[in-house]
């Protein structure tokens, strides 16, 4: 006899129900662990700076560092998550980075912090190399944009939690405790997520060998199309890691004169981040990924111009504008790459797994070279840095608008 699939199981979990709940609530809880620990150094870079005697671009290596490890991981994770399936990578990914983020505590020297950090986001890479990938499999086709959107809002929070955090904790005890505090939030969303991600359905095992996956390799790098969104993903990122990585360099000195804690308060704009990857996930159902993701960088450049006057009103609205486009953009286009590589025949975990390899490689690149801008030209050099890499954007996203359709 025949077993008969509920539709839920044949077309994916629609909204509404207990297991379109249970992935978006452990997805976001994931995505709130990851970020947290995969920034959590950020807000302190002032510190880290004072107190192990290294340079404002010498500082900016303990984000550097993590974001490049995770994206080189990245590359060999998508390719793995196909074979093994998505559930147990990210169970492994989270448990194992909550027990590295612990040791970052008890590094003996800037050396021994700079291996644990890099060892830290190689064991990040479990989670975003199959987030998109496993809402694609999991949910029903309607709700993939607006998914995604609710993934990349997480993120957001999770950047914003372990920022705020870490500076608060900094500010009353120190680097240490606010890099344990930051772990503890790892293994507590961990946990969350152990007990509420619902195990693949869907997911089918691709064929394992070196051959399957050089096949699946040329899919994903011959397409213009996602060659375009791996561009948009690494110069979108570029842009904004350049601005917040050097953020509080700026607010310590005149006229600001903030505190760690108080600088860390900046990040409380990354709810608008939040809000504005959920509204333009629910925009490009409706209207399409094509007519919005344009919107979404002109927001984004508009934010990096009004931060140049030194009035820190001011200078919050214009993070806000940034950070309302930047996830704007990102959460159409993460969710964008596995839509249009299962159209075309792709692996979507290793589109998946590429698209943020050069996003996080544009983290790291362009993350330290805001170190730089900021010591041979200050703000206006990082914004301009900033501009620039956001203008680039942009002409991907129009010349995503004159490449033929897959995906929708």
């Amino acid at each position: 006899m025949t077993a008969v699939l509920e539709p839920s199981a044949v077309e994916g979990h629609l909204p509404g129900t207990a297991g379109y709940r249970r992935v978006v609530v452990a997805l976001f809880a994931a995505g709130v662990a990851t970020f947290a620990l995969l920034y959590s150094t950020q807000a302190i870079l002032p510190e880290l700076a004072e107190q192990f005697g290294v340079s404002t671009a010498e500082s900016t290596l303990s984000v550097s560092l993590t974001t490049l490890g995770l994206g080189v991981a990245l590359l060999v994770a998508g390719p793995l998550s196909d074979v093994v399936g998505r559930t147990r990578l990210i169970h492994l990914s989270l448990t194992a980075s909550a027990v590295v983020a612990a040791a970052c505590a008890l590094a003996p020297g800037w050396t021994a912090l700079m291996v644990l950090r890099s060892l830290l986001g190689i064991t990040l890479a479990g989670l975003p190399a199959v987030a998109t990938a496993y809402l694609r499999e999991e949910l029903h086709p309607s709700t993939h944009a607006r998914a995604a959107g609710l993934y990349v809002g997480g993120t957001a929070l999770g950047g914003m939690a372990g920022r705020l955090l870490t500076g608060a904790v900094a500010q009353a005890g120190g680097w240490r405790w606010a890099l344990a505090a930051v772990a503890a939030l790892g293994l507590l969303c961990a946990l969350t997520v152990r007990v509420l991600l619902p195990a693949s359905r869907r997911f089918t095992a691709a064929p394992a060998g070196v051959l399957a996956l050089l096949r699946g390799s040329l899919r994903v790098v011959s397409d213009r199309g996602l060659l375009a969104l791996y561009g948009i993903g690494g110069c979108s990122m570029g842009a904004l890691v350049a601005v917040f990585n050097t953020l509080g360099f700026r607010l310590a000195g005149a006229p600001f004169h903030l505190g760690v804690g108080a600088a860390g308060l900046m990040f409380l704009v990354y709810p608008i981040g939040s809000v504005s990857s959920v509204v333009f996930g629910r925009l490009a159902d409706g209207y399409g990924r094509r007519t919005v993701t344009p919107l979404g960088c002109l927001l984004a450049v508009a934010g990096a111009l009004v931060t140049l006057p030194s009035s820190l009103p001011v200078v919050v609205i214009g993070l806000a504008l940034l950070t309302a486009g930047f996830f704007a953009v990102h959460g159409v286009a993460s969710g964008w790459v596995p839509a249009r590589a299962h159209a075309g025949g792709a692996s979507t975990g290793q589109a998946a797994s590429l698209y943020l390899f050069t996003y996080y490689l544009g983290s790291s690149v362009f993350g330290s070279l805001a170190g730089r801008a900021w010591t041979d030209a200050g703000w206006p050099g990082v914004v301009a840095l900033a501009v620039l890499l956001l203008t680039a954007t942009g002409a991907l996203t129009l010349l995503l608008r004159r490449t033929p359709a897959l995906g929708k």
